[in-house]
């Protein structure tokens, strides 16, 4: 049976339309009956994923655009419009890989860009809409790459290190916005099965999949504000 519009708890995922961005969004309308603004490139995707929580207990929005545009961050504050706002998913991801020698400043701003920059810019704008009683909460997805003191890897220099600004921007926003109701905490995945995980490390096989992480993070958005605040926590059974 579906909730009204006004009992739903609103929560804005990026990186929706594959892997665990797609299996929480998922999670956060059929388990836990939220609406969710689904963000990614592939519209065609996010449509599909509407289709699919239809008749769930929440909602599903797509939001079909490139988080590396201009207006970005715009479109997603005008997307959330006067409505309180219960969650923010930092998960939109990018993988570029080369070997020492191989990189280009454009590479890394890139990875910068869409792993840091944005997750700040994203959380600035919407800060007001998340303040509120139960505190918003802003989760950030990391990656065990960039867990100071986890194995490294060739090839992961820039992408590390970006997951690793990541953690830190974390623990700076949780800060920022403590004395405003918001939380704001970081989830270093390890290895999960995914196509990103799959270019990334060919030939490995992930010990689990993102349907699981997806319904553990849903759950993590919706409680986990009740007991951290600006931690760094691994979430992993191994790393490739």
């Amino acid at each position: 049976m579906n909730k009204a519009r006004g009992d739903r708890k609103l929560v804005v995922v990026t990186g929706a339309s594959t892997g665990v961005g797609r299996a929480t969004a998922m999670a956060l309308v059929q388990q836990h009956g939220c609406e969710v603004i689904a963000v990614a490139r592939n519209a065609a995707k996010l449509q599909e994923l509407a289709q699919e929580c239809a008749g769930g207990p929440g909602s599903l929005r797509p939001l079909g655009m490139d988080l590396e545009q201009e207006d970005a961050v715009a479109q997603v504050r005008q997307a959330v419009g006067p409505h309180r706002l219960h969650g923010l998913v930092n998960n939109a991801g990018l993988l570029i890989k080369h070997e020492l020698g191989g990189w280009t400043a454009a590479d890394a701003q890139r990875l910068f860009r869409l792993h840091a920059t944005i997750p700040l810019l994203l959380t600035q704008a919407l800060a007001a809409a998340l303040q509120g009683d139960p505190p918003g909460h802003v989760v950030n997805i990391g990656s065990m790459g960039g867990f100071q003191g986890s194995v490294k890897f060739p090839g992961m220099a820039a992408y590390s290190a970006s997951k690793a600004a990541l953690a830190n921007l974390t623990e700076c926003l949780a800060e920022e916005l403590k004395d405003r109701q918001v939380r704001c905490n970081c989830l270093c995945l390890g290895a999960v099965d995914t196509a990103m995980l799959r270019e990334a490390f060919p030939g490995y096989t992930a010990p689990v999949g993102p349907h699981e992480v997806g319904h553990y993070l849903a759950r993590f958005v919706m409680e986990g504000h009740n007991f951290y605040n600006g931690k760094v926590l691994p979430f992993a059974i191994s790393t490739p």
